[in-house]
Formats: C-alpha cells, structure tokens, sequence
C-alpha cells in the first residue's frame, strides 16, 4: 500500500495527459501512463520519461488502455521534465543569488570573520576594505600547500604597524564566508617574517567583497554578502 501511495504522489506531476492508458485503483484513484509490463501480480506503469511505478494486481480495479500512439505522451513527458527543470535551476540560482547575514566577531584590528580557503583551511581574517587584495600570511599560505620555494615578490603590503613588506601575488581556488563561495581570488601571501602582524592568518580584502553587494552591520555583527 505504501508504494501504491509514493506512486500516486509521483504520478500526479504527470496527470491530466489527454493520451493514456489510465490504471484505477481500488482504493479510488487513477493513475495515468503507459502500461509497460503485465508480469504475474504485478503491473509496471511507465508515468514519466525514464520514470515508472509498479501496482499489485490485488490493488487494480480496471486498467483502460489508450488505442492512441503513447509518442505524443512522451513528448509531453519531456516537454514538462525540460519545464521542470529550467525551473529547477531558476530556483537554485535565486538561492544562489539571495543575501546570506554572516556572524563575526570583533578583534583587536577590527572585524574578524571565519574563511574557508580552497575549500581545506580555515583561517581567521580581518575584514578591510581598504586591502585591494586579499592578504595571507607565509605559513597559512604553506597550510594550504602553496610553493613559495624561489617565489620572487612583485608587490609590497603595508601591515599595522606601518611596515612595507614583501609579497606574492597569487590565485586562491575558493573563498568561502559561510557557505557564500568566490572561485579565482586575486591573493597577496606575505614573504617576509612579520612576527605578529595583528590580524590573525590575513586580510579579507575587496579581490573577494568586490563580488558581492555587501553591508556590515555593527550592532547585529553581521556582514550581508549578495551575489553581483
């Protein structure tokens, strides 16, 4: 009986087809489709492109089959499986797309946030606007298996205490705050032994906040990042 009921549930995406063969059950409901397969007790009712149920003879009352050619049911069956799923990614992409409020704490040079870096390292960063890259430090950079190895720097980055210190420009596969995912971020990995720099393993910088409409909210702690 319950996967009498699972079938009906599964079915009825695909009632109200005007050519089929239509299988009444006992129990008072109908199901269409395409009788597929008469095997002992068991009938098999294809209800879908690539998709069928299966009823107990003992749960039939009649089957009343279609004399028309099932090729235009099929072709209805995947006109409504494309509709479905063009609405599917729709969906997904509004979800994708819908302001996510990420929690953060405050530290000693500002606003920290918890980051997932290619999608292995967690580190604790410090959310700054005015960084046009993303920073992280020597070691984190080593954490996430980077070769520094003869790495010559091409850029310098000023750190809270003033110092201009030497640095690498690199690609950062993922950027993940929370679940909000950037791919390809532009990344500056500092060279130089910089001691405590005071902002945990790096900087949050705009190579990740420039692809999101962003607002920080002081009072809540909370940083709303909306997909561009």
């Amino acid at each position: 009986m319950m996967k009498g009921l699972v079938s009906l549930f599964f079915a009825a995406a695909f009632s109200s087809l005007s050519y089929a063969d239509t299988v009444y059950l006992k129990n008072g409901h109908s199901v269409e489709g395409i009788v597929k397969g008469d095997n002992g007790n068991i009938v098999e009712l294809e209800v879908g492109v690539a998709s069928s149920v299966t009823f107990l003879k003992s749960e039939i009352e009649k089957i009343v089959k279609s004399s028309t050619d099932d090729s235009f049911l099929r072709q209805k069956w995947q006109e409504r499986k494309l509709q479905a799923n063009e609405k599917t990614a729709k969906l997904q992409v509004e979800e994708k797309n819908k302001p996510n409020a990420v929690s953060f704490s405050h530290g000693l040079q500002g606003i920290m946030i918890s980051v997932l870096l290619n999608d292995k390292i967690s580190a604790k960063m410090v959310l700054d606007t005015g960084s046009s890259l993303v920073v992280i430090t020597k070691n984190t950079a080593l954490k996430l298996g980077i070769d520094l190895s003869g790495a010559k720097p091409d850029l310098k980055a000023q750190v809270a205490d003033g110092r201009a210190v030497n640095a690498k420009r690199v690609i950062l596969e993922a950027v993940e705050v929370q679940g909000v995912v950037a791919k390809k971020v532009e990344c500056a990995v500092l060279l130089d032994d910089t001691g405590d720099i005071g902002f945990g393993d790096g900087l949050l910088g705009m190579s990740f906040l420039k692809r999101f409409n962003f607002k920080v909210d002081q009072k809540e702690k909370k940083l709303t990042l909306e997909q561009l």
